[in-house]
Formats: structure tokens, sequence, C-alpha cells
């Protein structure tokens, strides 16, 4: 599944994503914790921003200066009617040349729809994308090991990779990350989020 799929699939949740019932605690302690790594409160990217901007507000009370990217041109556009102060980017994280670099980067529950074949090159061009102690979260499933499948749990059918545990930690340990925290959030739920920081 071609992630401008996956953004046509999001167009079509937007508002469930924008609506009162959506969770919008959901994330925040994760992210709460990964900002006590942070050294440096400059530019901050969330990666699969959605609408709802809780992350975008959470960032901005913490003096980061958020920026948001999503491939689902419905997120982008109620992204924007919420925050105008706020640069927002409709492209694919595949495909986009992040236009500077950030001291915080998020991708909660977004890095496991793009395609397996370029889970590594994307995961490279984030860490590329951060400063020296810059922080990166994002979540993904934690099975053992690569793994892809598609379902239509939430109504239009939508595609899901992970490199497995192991394979996103042995990427980052790669590209010089050190590893802050590691936990299944979710668990018995194979839900899991990996804080790192660039050295």
């Amino acid at each position: 599944m071609h992630p401008v799929d996956t953004g046509k699939a999001y167009d079509q949740l937007a508002t469930i994503w924008n609506s009162d019932s959506f969770n919008r605690l959901n994330g925040i302690k994760q992210h709460q914790r990964a900002l006590k790594f942070c050294k440096n409160m400059g530019n901050a990217l969330d990666i699969g921003c959605g609408c709802n901007g809780r992350f975008i507000d959470l960032l901005a009370a913490k003096g980061l200066q958020p920026e948001g990217l999503d491939v689902s041109g419905e997120m982008i556009r109620l992204a924007q009617l919420r925050h105008p102060q706020y640069s927002f980017y409709h492209a694919d994280i595949c495909q986009f040349t992040l236009p500077k670099t950030y001291d915080f980067i998020t991708a909660w529950d977004s890095i496991w729809h793009i395609p397996l074949t370029q889970q590594r090159q994307v995961i490279t061009k984030i860490i590329a994308g951060l400063n020296p102690g810059g922080i990166f979260i994002f979540s993904f499933g934690g099975v053992a090991s690569e793994a892809e499948h598609s379902n239509n749990v939430m109504g239009p059918e939508v595609y899901y990779s992970t490199l497995g545990t192991q394979g996103f930690l042995s990427l980052l340990l790669q590209l010089g990350c050190q590893i802050k925290h590691l936990e299944y959030d979710q668990h018995p739920e194979l839900h899991t989020y990996l804080i790192v920081e660039k050295a």
C-alpha cells in the first residue's frame, strides 16, 4: 500500500481525530517523558501530526517551535485551521526533505504506515534531521522480527509495517543514537515506543 493511499484513508478518518470523542491524552504521558531528555528547546517536528494538535500544543507549551507533517491533505487542512501560527507540510515522509534540523521529533503512531522497504531509509533521514543531543520519540509494533499487514478495523483499509523491536534498536545504535527509554506501554498489546537521543 503506497503512502498516498494511506493519506486518502486518513482523509476519511480526520473528523474522528478532530472530534470531542478522541482521547487527547493518548501519547501525552510518553511525550512528557521524552521532553525531559530534551536539552535544547528550538525547532520540533510532529511526523504524522494528524489534526487535533495535542502534541503541537504540548511542544509549544514546553517552549519549542512546532511544525507538523502528514500525508493526509484533510488532516493538514484541519491542523492549519486549528493552529494557523505554525507551519504544516502535506507530504509523504518517504519523499520529503526536512527543511531544517530539529531538537525534537515525534512520529507517534505514524512510522508504522511506511512501507517496510523504506523503514530504514526514513529512520535514517529522521536521525540525520536531529541536532546533536536532539530527541526522537516514535511508536511501532513491538514484534520479534520484521512484519507487515493491512486491515480495515477503522473503516478504510490501512497498511502497517515494522522492523520489530530488535530491528529498530539495531538500526538506531548503528546510527549512533543513545537509547533513553523503551516501553511496551499497552501490554499485552504490542504497541511499543522508543525515546532516543542523537549523540
